[in-house]
């Protein structure tokens, strides 16, 4: 510490923590590099291989080396626009759209411009509430509920709005299909939803980076239904793999222009502009949608089949969950062993994630205080994507879309989740 100085950080970050899930990857790929065998639940990268197309295009301008638009070239940002008409049926403009080193990015720097209360799921991903504490934003913590599929509840949202509010700006964070629930949500859902953010004039970050995963290809926007409010977060480092090439963008509707341009502003003075190899090899891949759609189609059936693999093995043992209907990720409750675990004086979520690890080699994240969740709620987060994407793609491949994915298929190709899952079953046993 340099003498004669008063703390160096801001009073309110003091004790500001690395987000969670970056920190608890870095130990466990330790781990795995020094040879223990983990089943590693506790990270949601994609374990499919970036497609050959994207990795074609980015040899091909790699030569691309001068600074670009800070909100991404033309070329590109009209391909986002002509990707969401195709898949989500909006219609957008290209000089709506900015593009960014991922949508983890732009949310940030969209809290930060607007004078605005921020409304937070719980539970929801580590990085909103340490994004918003980070911009010096009042945030209030909005719970949802099991009985709901975890699903932000009208009532309870307005409620929350109505009584706990105090600017007049009003910002909902929103992740759909949902981190870390896998949840999503119906057209008539969606509706009721919007009746409440349109009545307070709410505005919605849809952070929407899982919606090209859900498993029925029936992901709806809430832009759909509150078009005027609601700014698009997305990006590829899901759907399409890509998480190490850092791309993602928002999508901001006519009546929030000034933020638009704020964040733009914003961007010039931070990041400046995205790599421009990248935005011109993705620019050209996201036109050629024979090949978007094979990939997406391939990869989305099989993170569903391992959800259900996942799903009945774990309720089996009688574990509360939610079947996911997107995305990577399950929110399994182990209430059911409560009384087994107190009798080991295991009290809190981190303790029993601590013993899972210790007695099963598995890794995974409790809901609290990371997803927001109590901490003696014994919810966790399970990324059920540790297993060989490149072999389970091939796989998928080579039998065509028409034939089905089986439990054979999860347990051969899908192997070390399976064999995750199933220590994790053998281990509630053991506490019943």
């Amino acid at each position: 510490r340099m003498e004669n100085c008063d703390s160096l950080t801001r009073a309110d970050l003091r004790n500001y923590a690395p987000a969670s899930n970056l920190q608890l990857n870095e130990t466990i790929k330790r781990l795995i590099a020094e040879g223990q065998v983990i089943y590693h639940f506790g990270f949601g990268q994609s374990p499919f291989p970036a497609m050959d197309e994207f990795c074609q295009k980015l040899s091909e301008y790699a030569g691309k080396n001068q600074y670009l638009a800070v909100a991404g070239i033309e070329e590109l940002r009209t391909a986002i626009a002509s990707f969401h008409k195709r898949y989500d049926g909006l219609d957008f403009s290209s000089d709506q759209i900015i593009v960014a080193p991922g949508s983890k990015e732009l949310l940030f720097l969209t809290m930060l411009v607007m004078d605005a209360d921020i409304l937070i799921p719980s539970p929801t991903w580590t990085t909103y509430l340490p994004q918003s504490k980070l911009a010096g934003k009042n945030s209030i913590i909005v719970s949802s509920r099991f009985e709901d599929d975890w699903r932000l509840n009208p009532e309870i949202l307005d409620k929350a709005i109505e009584e706990r509010c105090t600017s007049k700006n009003k910002i909902l964070i929103f992740c759909n299909p949902d981190n870390p629930t896998g949840t999503s949500y119906t057209e008539q859902q969606m509706e009721k939803l919007s009746e409440v953010l349109r009545k307070h004039s709410v505005i919605v970050l849809s952070d929407e980076i899982y919606a090209r995963l859900h498993y029925q290809d029936q992901h709806l926007s809430i832009a759909k239904f509150y078009k005027e409010g609601t700014i698009l977060m997305s990006g590829l480092s899901k759907w399409a793999s890509l998480g190490g090439w850092r791309v993602g963008y928002a999508i901001f509707p006519k009546e929030l222009t000034e933020v638009q341009s704020a964040v733009r502003s914003a961007g010039s003075h931070t990041y400046s502009c995205t790599s421009a190899p990248i935005q011109y090899a993705i620019a050209d891949v996201l036109r050629n949608f024979e090949a978007c759609d094979s990939f997406v189609c391939h990869t989305r059936r099989i993170l569903e089949a391992v959800a259900k693999y996942s799903h009945k093995h774990l309720t089996s043992v009688g574990v509360k969950c939610i079947l996911p209907t997107g995305g990577f990720y399950m929110m399994p409750d182990f209430e059911v062993i409560r009384a087994g675990l107190e009798k080991n004086n295991i009290e809190t979520c981190q303790q029993m994630c601590d013993d899972l690890f210790q007695k099963r080699s598995v890794v995974v994240m409790a809901g609290g205080p990371a997803f927001l969740r109590p901490v003696k709620e014994f919810t966790v987060r399970l990324c059920y994507i540790d297993f060989d994407g490149t072999i389970a793609l091939n796989e998928s491949i080579n039998r065509g879309l028409d034939q089905p994915l089986t439990e054979e298929f999860v347990e051969q190709f899908c192997s070390h989740t399976a064999d995750g899952i199933k220590a994790i079953v053998e281990w509630v046993k053991s506490y019943k």
